[in-house]
C-alpha cells in the first residue's frame, strides 16, 4: 500500500523503498575520467513539491569492477501503454520486486557500455511526458532516490535485499505508450 507524504517523507523515512512520479524532467550525465569509475546519470523532476527531487541512476558498477567482475549494467525495457497518467507526487513503497513488472519474463538483460544506458535514459527524459521511480529514499543538500537497480546479489554484493529493486518508468504521449527500465549487475 502506497500512502502519499510529501516532502517529510526525506526527513523521516520508514520505507526501505519510495514511489515518486513527476514532471518537467531534466537529466545530464557524469563525466567520469578514469575507467570503471561508476559513472551516473542525475535525474531532476517536479514531484509536487517546493523544490526539484533529484535521482541518481548507476549504469557502472564499482563494486564489480574492483572485484574483478564485470563492472557494466545490464538492463531490459518491458514495454506497454498507459490508460489513464498516475498522480505526481511522493509515496512510501515497503516492497517492489522485477517479478511484479508485467512481462518480465519474455525481456533479457544484455550487458551494455556505460554511454549506452546514460545515452537511452538522457533520450527517454527528454521524450517523456511523465516518470515514475522506485528506489531508495536519501536526504542530502536535496532529497532523493538512488538504488534504481536490482537489489539480489551479485558477483561482488553478497547481500540480497529482496522487494527492494529499484526502476525508471517511462510515460510517453505518443500512442500512451511505457517503457519500465530495470537494471541489474554481475550475477544478478
Amino acid at each position: 500500500m502506497k500512502h502519499s507524504r510529501g516532502l517529510q517523507i526525506f526527513r523521516d523515512v520508514r520505507t526501505p523503498l519510495m514511489h515518486l512520479v513527476g514532471d518537467h524532467v531534466k537529466a545530464r550525465g557524469e563525466l567520469v575520467g578514469r575507467k570503471h569509475v561508476p559513472d551516473h546519470v542525475w535525474i531532476s523532476m517536479n514531484a509536487g513539491l517546493s523544490v526539484r527531487v533529484i535521482i541518481s541512476v548507476n549504469t557502472d558498477s564499482i563494486s564489480n569492477a574492483e572485484a574483478g567482475f564485470d563492472p557494466r549494467v545490464r538492463f531490459g525495457i518491458p514495454k506497454g501503454t498507459w490508460e489513464k497518467l498516475p498522480e505526481r507526487g511522493i509515496y512510501e513503497c515497503h516492497r517492489f520486486s522485477y517479478e511484479e513488472i508485467p512481462g518480465i519474463k519474455e525481456v533479457d538483460s544484455l550487458p551494455k557500455e556505460s554511454v549506452f544506458p546514460e545515452r537511452m535514459i538522457l533520450d527517454r527524459v527528454h521524450q517523456s511526458l511523465l516518470l515514475e521511480i522506485l528506489g531508495a529514499p536519501y536526504h542530502g543538500e536535496m532529497p532523493g532516490v538512488r538504488q534504481i537497480h536490482s537489489r539480489r546479489s551479485g558477483c561482488a554484493v553478497p547481500e540480497s535485499f529482496e522487494g527492494r529493486d529499484g526502476a525508471l518508468r517511462f510515460h510517453f504521449r505518443e500512442e500512451r505508450r511505457m517503457e519500465t527500465l530495470f537494471f541489474k549487475f554481475c550475477g544478478q
